[in-house]
Formats: C-alpha cells, sequence, structure tokens
C-alpha cells in the first residue's frame, strides 16, 4: 500500500499543529493555575491558545490547498 506524499505533508502538518496547541495548553494550565482552577488571566489565555490553532489550522489549509503535489 503506497500512500500519497500530499497525505503525508497533511498528517504531518496536522500533528505539529495538534502538538503545538497541547503544549501550549499544558503550559497554559500550568502556569496559570490557583487552588485547583485557572485564573480569570489563565482564561483568557486558553481562549487564545485556542483561537490561536483555529488560525494557524485555517492558515496550514489555505496553504495545503495552494500546493501542487
Amino acid at each position: 500500500m503506497e500512500i500519497e506524499r500530499e497525505a503525508i505533508v497533511q498528517v504531518v502538518i496536522s500533528a505539529i499543529a495538534l502538538v503545538t496547541f497541547v503544549g501550549a495548553t499544558v503550559y497554559v494550565a500550568s502556569t496559570y493555575s490557583a487552588n485547583g482552577g485557572l485564573t480569570p488571566q489563565g482564561g483568557t489565555a486558553l481562549v487564545g491558545a485556542i483561537g490561536l490553532f483555529v488560525v494557524v489550522m485555517l492558515g496550514a489549509g489555505i496553504w495545503l490547498e495552494r500546493q501542487q503535489f
């Protein structure tokens, strides 16, 4: 079974974005935690991390769509 180059590139880009998002989430949770929960600043930072993930995935999707494989 041969996997197309395009599929491999899509999986790698998605995996990198996912690992980065999980890392950002763990960082926010560990930095802005207080008494077992997030501080208000931590909530804002978490929403920012989610928004950044969405923008990165949008950009990656547009870039992948324009590539000639």
